[in-house]
């Protein structure tokens, strides 16, 4: 009973951000977050912080604010799935983790854009798909090379 009880925190505690991040993002594309409900409340804040922009100005950084949203996020989504797939099957090889980690995050993009395409005042884009594993991507080899260099480092520390 006690070990049962062990793995199944084992499991939560490996899933449950992957859950969380995926949950973030079914709100995140819901038609109450598209770019007409978001623009408002970003601009308030962006002139809060930067003063005044112009409305040609604004739509540009409102485009920019939303499409580095998507990079950052699934990024970090990316690395929910590589922690989970390396704390769940330690056996395999970090590219293997990286792919499957990146494989998590294109099938729950895909799934976002399918999702919003039925939204009125959402679109749905090919190009965001791309947007969202590129940041997985580049998050995921931000994470390798900091393996590397961390286990580099402690190899000769101990030497």
């Amino acid at each position: 009973m006690w070990s049962n009880r062990r793995e199944i925190k084992f499991w939560i505690s490996a899933w449950l951000p992957v859950a969380f991040g995926i949950g973030i993002i079914v709100v995140e594309s819901t038609k109450y977050l598209g770019a007409d409900h978001t623009s408002g409340p970003l601009r308030w804040v962006f002139q809060s912080i930067f003063g005044a922009v112009t409305n040609a100005r604004w739509e540009i950084i409102h485009h920019l604010i939303r499409k580095s949203g998507h990079f950052i996020g699934y990024g970090a989504l990316g690395l929910t799935w590589l922690r989970a797939w390396r704390m769940t099957r330690p056996q395999l090889h970090f590219i293997a983790h990286a792919a499957l980690a990146l494989l998590g995050t294109g099938l729950v993009a895909s799934w976002d854009e399918w999702h919003q395409s039925f939204l009125p005042n959402r679109g749905s884009s090919v190009s965001d798909v791309l947007l969202d594993c590129t940041g997985a991507t580049v998050m995921l080899c931000l994470a390798y090379i900091t393996e590397r260099i961390l286990r580099s480092k402690l190899s000769h520390r101990s030497s």
